[in-house]
């Protein structure tokens, strides 16, 4: 889906995850904030994958998307080319509030959770920027080697 710009995949993981959540009986986020990809990384896939499944899931749930409240403050390394141990060290201080949130409760949405290493960086920086929640809504979780 990331790789060979299959949007329509996305929108169906998102539908599909918006369905899950329905049928959950945890609160719902003010938010949803897809992970963001830096301007860069986006002028080359044409896409950010996360917003795509997202816009489906904020569609049928009637929760606003968040796009400004948070940016990638510079490039990284795709963690899915990294070893284990390289991955924390990549992500660290990639990501920035740009305002004061206005929400107390906010969901990540990502394509894929490896280690956690990038939702756990956007988590802690939005928590220091005052918001008191932050739930991981991701499509795969998926394991790798130490």
């Amino acid at each position: 889906m990331k790789f060979q710009q299959r949007l329509d995949i996305a929108r169906a993981l998102g539908r599909v995850l918006a369905g899950q959540l329905l049928s959950s009986s945890e609160p719902l986020p003010e938010a949803l904030i897809p992970v963001p990809l830096y301007h860069s990384r986006l002028r080359q896939r044409g896409y950010n994958q996360a917003l795509e499944i997202a816009r489906p899931i904020a569609k049928q749930l009637g929760i606003p998307l968040e796009l400004t409240l948070c940016k990638r403050s510079r490039p990284t390394r795709e963690q899915s080319h990294l070893p284990f141990k390289e991955r924390k060290k990549n992500i660290r201080g990639a990501f920035r509030v740009t305002s004061r949130p206005k929400y107390q409760h906010v969901a990540l949405i990502d394509d894929v959770v490896t280690t956690t290493n990038t939702i756990n960086e956007l988590a802690r920086v939005l928590k220091q920027a005052g918001i008191n929640k932050v739930d991981v809504w991701g499509c795969c979780r998926a394991t790798l080697s130490k």
